[in-house]
Parts: C-alpha cells; sequence; structure tokens
C-alpha cells in the first residue's frame, strides 16, 4: 500500500437518540471522538415501521383554498355556469 494516502482509521464512540453507546472504529474525527446521533435506527421510521402521519390537505384543495376557488366554478368559466370565456385572437384588436 502506499504511504500518506489512506484516512486514518480509530476508535470513535457512537451515541444513539435514547442514551445508550456503542465503540466503533471509523474515519470520522479524532481518536476517542463522540458522534451524537441525531436519527438512528431506534427512531427513524425506515427501521421502525411506525410512520407519521401529518394531514395537510390534497394538492387540489390546497391550490383552491390557496387561489380562492370554490368547488362549485371550473377555472375559466363565468359564475352563472357558462361556457369559458374566448381569449382573444394573438394580435387581434380591441373593441372600445
Amino acid at each position: 500500500m502506499k504511504e500518506k494516502i489512506h484516512p486514518d482509521y480509530h476508535k470513535i464512540t457512537v451515541v444513539m437518540t435514547d442514551g445508550s453507546s456503542f465503540e466503533t472504529r471509523s474515519t470520522w474525527g479524532k481518536e476517542g471522538a463522540t458522534m451524537r446521533l441525531d436519527i438512528d435506527p431506534k427512531t427513524h421510521p425506515a427501521w421502525t415501521g411506525v410512520r407519521q402521519n401529518v394531514d395537510r390537505g390534497g394538492r387540489v384543495q390546497r391550490f383552491k383554498d390557496r387561489f380562492g376557488m370554490t368547488s362549485g366554478m371550473a377555472a375559466g368559466t363565468k359564475a352563472t355556469g357558462g361556457k369559458p370565456e374566448a381569449a382573444p385572437a394573438k394580435g387581434a384588436a380591441k373593441k372600445k
């Protein structure tokens, strides 16, 4: 092996979110350093299988709430239930 190209491999202490800890070898930090985890297999949904659902409403409902649309009106229609208004052709003269 070439000299001075490999990272230092040393012992560190890993502290889990519940306070338990274990010793392992790593290239992270310095010899004897302590790594504190924010997320670990004891708390992350990928390992626990417990999922936290946060109901924020559907995309369509959030869009309607944001732009003040009611469910009775489709975009581009008049309140009387008529046909959507046609946009003037590009370059057409405007009526006065």
